[in-house]
């Protein structure tokens, strides 16, 4: 599979970053809309070179084997059941090795379709990390999402890969939006009204 980073990833430093550019475009109403272009700083056949498949659906993934990096990387394992109901309703961007059918690289989204996704489980195998792969599936599910008309992505993330993600434009609470969540509890007494 991968090896462990033992000079900076040679080939990641002298990979050419293609910047994201600004355009714009006319909407149906006259005005003028920004966008911006969204590249790939690594493409399929560069992957490929490096031994890597790029794959978009969560067909042929093994859901045992996404476990596994999973709890390599600090993860709660998750029932497989659950876990491929889950893929069922996902966009999925994922990486294999070319001589193995096992996930290296893996981020899902979920959401409407339309206007709004989640991204989940952004997860690297551990001896492939610094390689580029982790931004590799962030760009693509990101890029696929943007071709769909989806402008509104937006993930939870831990304090030690925020830089990660803002490296992708992702923003800690844009025009000062604070996330909430509700997690369901179980306890001894319930509440009727």
């Amino acid at each position: 599979m991968c090896k462990r980073k033992k000079k900076k990833q040679q080939w990641w430093s002298s990979a050419i970053r293609a910047a994201a550019s600004d355009s714009s475009t006319k909407r149906s109403d006259g005005k003028e809309e920004e966008q911006k272009v969204l590249r790939l700083t690594l493409s399929d056949a560069e992957l490929a070179s490096r031994g890597f498949s790029v794959r978009r659906t969560a067909e042929g993934l093994d859901v045992g084997a996404l476990n596994e990096v999973f709890a390599r990387v600090g993860f709660p394992r998750r029932q497989e059941e659950r876990l491929r109901r889950a893929l069922d309703h996902s966009r999925v961007v994922w990486l294999s090795s070319s001589s193995e059918s096992v996930p290296v690289a893996f981020a899902r989204a979920a959401g409407d379709g339309v206007f709004n996704a989640v991204v989940w489980d952004v997860v690297v195998e551990p001896s492939c990390q610094g390689l580029g792969l982790g931004r590799a599936v962030m760009e693509r599910l990101v890029l696929d999402l943007r071709r769909d008309g989806v402008a509104n992505i937006v993930l939870y993330a831990e304090p030690r890969v925020v830089g990660f993600y803002r490296l992708l434009d992702f923003a800690m609470d844009p025009d000062g939006i604070r996330g909430m969540a509700y997690y369901y509890r179980k306890s001894s007494s319930t509440t009727t009204n």
